[in-house]
């Protein structure tokens, strides 16, 4: 592997990628110092934030890299809505896909994002907050929103860790 290689918004995904990177011995790269660091062809494992169930900068990535796996940084837990993910973004089966829980700060957030956001939490709040019978996945996910949250955390990276180890 030549690089990890990620696109972030908040700072999860360069967490993420920068532990990758420590515990993997691989370097990492924003895109942008990526353009001129890491030449075109050049097989990587990418890492890209979650919006709409798409990974932000994968297509960009996917043209002019070799990406042999993908992490995908979001708001819900470890592990979950990897199919959705991988078919909303058109992640080929043979690329490992592996969901990441990032922290959530919408103070964080730019632009549209932000506005778009401001009014999930809106919507997702008043109907979870109306719901007397919720998951424990509903209950995390509305601590989330209401408070925000730190899930950024070295664990998270096993399953990659893993199938890197295998690989090599």
């Amino acid at each position: 592997m030549k690089a990890i290689i990620y696109t972030t918004n908040t700072g999860s995904t360069a967490q993420y990628a920068k532990m990758l990177a420590e515990q993997t011995g691989v370097p990492a790269f924003s895109m942008e110092e990526a353009k001129s660091k890491v030449e075109a062809g050049s097989e990587i494992i990418y890492l890209g934030w979650i919006i709409a169930a798409q990974v932000k900068g994968y297509k960009v990535a996917a043209k002019k890299y070799k990406i042999k796996a993908v992490c995908a940084v979001g708001m819900e837990r470890t592990g979950t809505r990897t199919e959705q993910i991988r078919e909303k973004t058109s992640v080929p089966v043979a690329i490992p896909l592996f969901t990441l829980q990032g922290n959530f700060d919408v103070k964080k957030l730019r632009g549209i994002y932000r506005l778009m956001m401001n009014l999930m939490v809106k919507m997702i709040t008043k109907k979870l907050g109306a719901k007397t019978d919720r998951t424990q996945q509903e209950n995390e996910m509305l601590e989330i929103m209401l408070h925000g949250g730190e899930k950024v955390c070295a664990e998270n990276l096993g399953e990659v860790i893993n199938w890197y180890k295998k690989v090599q």
